[in-house]
């Protein structure tokens, strides 16, 4: 009889032609073997599909499911509402897995009795291979973070982000909880629910991602439906305020960073426009900078931020402008 736990694999794809083959590959070539392989192609155009079908026929751990178009949430909610695996780990179809990431992380998850473990990443340019650093053969440096410590860590950017990829999950964290389909930054949406669900977190100082840094992907690019970092957040600081007042410091401190990104992306739109949403931005920034530059927890670029901002909004975006680097 198998003791090993089935882990469920989930692949949105959409119109990754070029990419697709390096991640799946990385996929069933994982060490760890008891998978099953959920992808979702979610209305490719391109020959996404087919290339889904080929895979599915050579390696019988991978179920294909073809959808129309309805964004990445909705093809994440798809394989969750069919996986069957007692542990889930999110891997983007443009990005590839370390040989060992899904061992890895269910060591460190079961090790540490942790329903959630995180893993560290490498960048790599468009067209390029992972170069993925030489790891002992040890579990290396781990940190656990009670429920409340992960909140805090995520919502103040100290240690943990709110990425669905380079983790794993216990399964039944989604019980009653999906992705918002149509919205972006889907992931910052759900973790709140999902930590407070958990009672530890893990974060293991291993390599276990690759992810692919593509010049057309909605990091590098503006446009208006990126406001909706700064609805999420809105709504987390109205939630706690009203529910769980212990998290609303860092949840400002949180949406103090989508105030300056926005408003950074947005002045530097060529096609210009967004009056509205620079002066939601600006606002925003001058409600809560008092309470944020006083809080000792919150970072220190946010701290730099409320700062540049004192003497007005242009000096602010042209400080920030020439210091901002995207990051996943």
């Amino acid at each position: 009889m198998n003791q090993q736990p089935l882990i469920s694999v989930i692949v949105p794809v959409y119109n990754v032609e070029g990419f697709l083959d390096q991640c799946i590959e990385s996929i069933v070539a994982q060490s760890y073997p008891h998978l099953e392989i959920l992808v979702v192609d979610d209305g490719s155009t391109d020959g996404s599909g087919d290339k889904c079908d080929r895979w599915a026929e050579r390696d019988r751990r991978i179920r294909v499911t073809h959808q129309p178009n309805g964004g990445l949430s909705a093809a994440r909610n798809t394989a969750l509402d069919i996986m069957g695996g007692q542990w889930v780990i999110m891997v983007d179809s443009d990005d590839v897995l370390h040989p060992d990431a899904i061992s890895t992380l269910l060591h460190a998850a079961q090790e540490h009795h942790a329903d959630i473990a995180v893993g560290d990443y490498v960048t790599m340019g468009e067209h390029d291979a992972p170069r993925w650093p030489h790891q002992a053969a040890r579990p290396g440096q781990a940190d656990t973070f009670t429920q409340q410590e992960a909140l805090l860590a995520v919502f103040y950017q100290r240690g943990l982000t709110h990425s669905a990829w380079g983790r794993i999950y216990r399964a039944a964290l989604f019980d009653g909880i999906r992705y918002p389909v149509g919205q972006l930054y889907e992931d910052l949406a759900i973790i709140y629910p999902l930590l407070k669900k958990c009672t530890r977190v893990v974060k293991t100082s291993q390599v276990v991602y690759g992810y692919r840094q593509r010049h057309n992907s909605i990091l590098y690019t503006f446009s208006p439906k990126r406001a909706d970092v700064l609805t999420i957040c809105e709504g987390l600081e109205a939630s706690t305020l009203q529910h769980d007042r212990q998290y609303t410091r860092a949840v400002r401190s949180r949406l103090l960073s989508a105030y300056f990104n926005i408003l950074l992306l947005s002045s530097q739109d060529v096609n210009g426009g967004h009056d509205d949403l620079r002066q939601r931005c600006w606002n925003g920034i001058k409600r809560l900078r008092r309470q944020c530059i006083l809080d000792p927890k919150v970072r220190l670029k946010n701290k730099l931020g409320i700062l540049a901002s004192l003497p007005g909004r242009r000096f602010l975006c042209s400080v920030i402008g020439r210091h901002y680097q995207p990051q996943p």
